[in-house]
């Protein structure tokens, strides 16, 4: 992978403007009103910042209410410690809403843990949830694995997590949605769909996360797609730093990725899937593509930092840092940007 020429990815990741009108785009008699995923409040999820503005949310209820009043479908959260009771009061919140409900679960380490994780897809199901997106990876690849073996037995433990709680999902009639979270690449987490061939497992597909691993963004989407179940929608811009490249969501329309194929492409695969929003608010990502220690455990796909120059010239929007900010103004800033997407979702979705 080759180094990154300043000059060159600096004069491609020029802003444009930002005021060019953006093309209409719905799907006639499909549901595609965008909701939110938890994550998108980073800064406000159970915030110790005493902000009158900018209240705190504790719980999914709160959510839903906040969801609701911007003009928000529904959301994605999690479901770990719910009670029967408190599962009731979402169910009933959320259906006098007229939300829908995804939950967020944590897999199982170890077969003792197939009880508690059982309780929890219960509780998510009495609530409303049928589709539980989860995560099989200790962390982004490039940070939490050092050696390559380290990375076959992390995918080797994920097979294993998702044979154990298989039956316990076709069980309760509930389907696991498995987020290509910076850990998996696309041929990876696919290959492992069709092993399992099941109706009940099936892939969140975040639309930007595999840039961190040097993966055709479009490449990615068709390659996942087939087995989508849910979506972290989301933009993202890139910029050059020493050792690779930073990488940041920006408010949807502002970034690299082509929305409209992704919508489309999304809806053809599953005309019922939900559109959740994952605009996190923070400083850029670093990726070091550059470094020995990157390459040791992220295989090459052909796609270099070239590759990615070239998808920059798409974005008006470069990565900001958000760190230099007091809390109530990055409490700000995060809701000016879920509000940037939601206006645009109604004008790209139609809803």
């Amino acid at each position: 992978m080759q180094d990154l020429n300043r000059r060159q990815f600096i004069q491609k990741a020029s802003m444009a403007t930002a005021a060019l009108a953006l093309p209409t785009w719905s799907i006639a008699g499909v549901e595609t009103k965008m909701g939110i995923v938890v994550h998108s409040y980073a800064f406000r999820w159970n915030s110790k910042t005493p902000s009158k503005k900018y209240p705190a949310f504790t719980n999914a209820i709160e959510l839903l209410e906040h969801t609701y009043e911007i003009g928000g479908a529904g959301v994605q959260v999690v479901v770990n410690g719910w009670d029967s009771d408190f599962a009731k009061k979402v169910r009933e919140r959320r259906e006098k809403l007229g939300l829908y409900l995804e939950g967020s679960i944590g897999m199982p380490n170890k077969q003792e843990d197939l009880p508690a994780f059982e309780q929890t897809l219960v509780k998510a199901k009495e609530a409303g949830a049928t589709i539980l997106r989860t995560v099989t990876s200790t962390g982004r690849r490039y940070e939490a694995y050092h050696t390559a073996a380290e990375v076959e037995d992390f995918k080797k433990k994920a097979v294993q997590q998702i044979q154990w709680v298989e039956p316990i999902l076709k069980k309760h009639k509930v389907k696991l949605a498995v987020e290509n979270h910076k850990d998996w690449t696309a041929p990876e987490l696919a290959a492992t769909m069709k092993k399992f061939s099941s109706e009940h497992v099936g892939v969140t597909l975040d639309f930007g996360n595999s840039i961190a691993l040097m993966e055709q963004p479009m490449s990615v989407i068709e390659t996942l797609v087939p087995y989508v179940v849910s979506t972290h929608v989301k933009d993202m811009a890139v910029d050059e730093y020493e050792n690779g490249f930073l990488l940041s969501e920006v408010p949807l329309g502002k970034g690299i990725l082509d929305l409209d194929k992704i919508f489309a492409l999304c809806v053809k695969n599953n005309k019922n899937v939900k559109f959740s929003l994952e605009m996190i608010t923070r400083d850029p990502l670093q990726i070091p593509v550059n470094t020995d220690e990157y390459k040791a455990v992220v295989p090459s796909s052909g796609f270099d930092i070239e590759g990615l120059g070239k998808l920059s010239e798409k974005q008006s929007m470069a990565p900001s840092t958000v760190s230099q900010l007091d809390e109530e103004g990055k409490l700000a800033v995060e809701e000016q940007n879920i509000l940037e997407c939601i206006k645009y979702s109604k004008s790209k979705l139609g809803k």
